[in-house]
């Protein structure tokens, strides 16, 4: 029988908005991809001609209305058997892309989970709050459904865990993560105020609390996943993770009031 490697039948998935900081570094680590798609929310920075430098990649652009139905769009592009779903501030290690092309296209399995190192200006961290997300899989046993401001892919049958990880390295300045974060908070509390408390996580309801959250964060960033030693850059990113807790509770706050005055 022919070994026929997944990487000969994969087309990796990528969605794009003003990401002009990271998505070269994204596309360098793609060169072996036959073909990549990308869909765009209309970006107005230089995303786009980077974009059209790499001759694989095809863009499709669509106004943002969630990540779930951009993802769920961006399938209905993608003609071969695999999918490599990836955000534009990831970059594949040379150790995955070995792995990938090791995997057989005709296996049990359809999907692959991978874990994550988080970069601060590039430097990998010891430790990081992003769990393994499955984002290799066969295309027609996949669909994705919002979740609070991320986005879940449900994929039907076997699933397994690849041994490399990838570098979730965003490098846009603190004005754009600080806009992105508030966004995120809105739905993420309209998430928590909408769902009865039973079906929370206990990390959610944490979260629901306000006042417990960010300092649990900068504990679990910095002692429990060995920020501390990663120096300033372990710093900086716990503060991050805090910040971004303290505008959850701030925002809640404000929920909360608008609907007692309301009622």
């Amino acid at each position: 029988m022919v070994f026929i490697s997944i990487a000969e039948n994969v087309t990796p998935l990528i969605l794009t908005f003003n990401e002009i900081n990271n998505i070269d570094r994204t596309l360098q680590a793609l060169k072996w991809a036959k073909k990549i798609v990308v869909i765009d929310s209309y970006s107005t920075d230089e995303t786009l001609n980077v974009l059209y430098f790499y001759p694989q990649v095809q863009v499709f652009q669509r106004k943002f209305d969630s990540f779930a139905g951009q993802c769920n769009y961006g399938l209905e592009k993608i003609e071969s058997e695999w999918v490599l779903s990836l955000d534009a501030d990831y970059v594949l290690t040379d150790v995955l892309i070995n792995e990938i092309k090791s995997l057989a296209s005709e296996s049990d399995v359809d999907s692959y989970s991978v874990s994550f190192k988080y970069c601060v200006f590039g430097k990998p961290l010891r430790g990081t709050l992003l769990p393994p997300r499955k984002v290799l899989y066969r295309k027609e046993k996949a669909t994705y459904k919002d979740d609070g401001h991320a986005h879940r892919v449900s994929i039907e049958g076997k699933s397994a865990m690849l041994s490399s990880h990838i570098y979730h390295d965003d490098r846009k300045p603190l004005s754009r993560w600080l806009w992105a974060q508030d966004r995120y908070m809105v739905i993420e509390v309209k998430k928590l105020l909408d769902t009865p408390t039973r079906e929370l996580s206990w990390g959610d309801r944490i979260r629901k609390q306000k006042l417990f959250a960010p300092l649990i964060i900068l504990f679990y960033c910095l002692i429990f996943k060995g920020g501390i030693l990663d120096g300033w850059h372990g710093w900086y990113y716990a503060l991050e993770r805090v910040l971004a807790e303290i505008l959850l509770a701030i925002r809640l706050i404000e929920a909360e009031e608008f609907k007692e005055k309301a009622s």
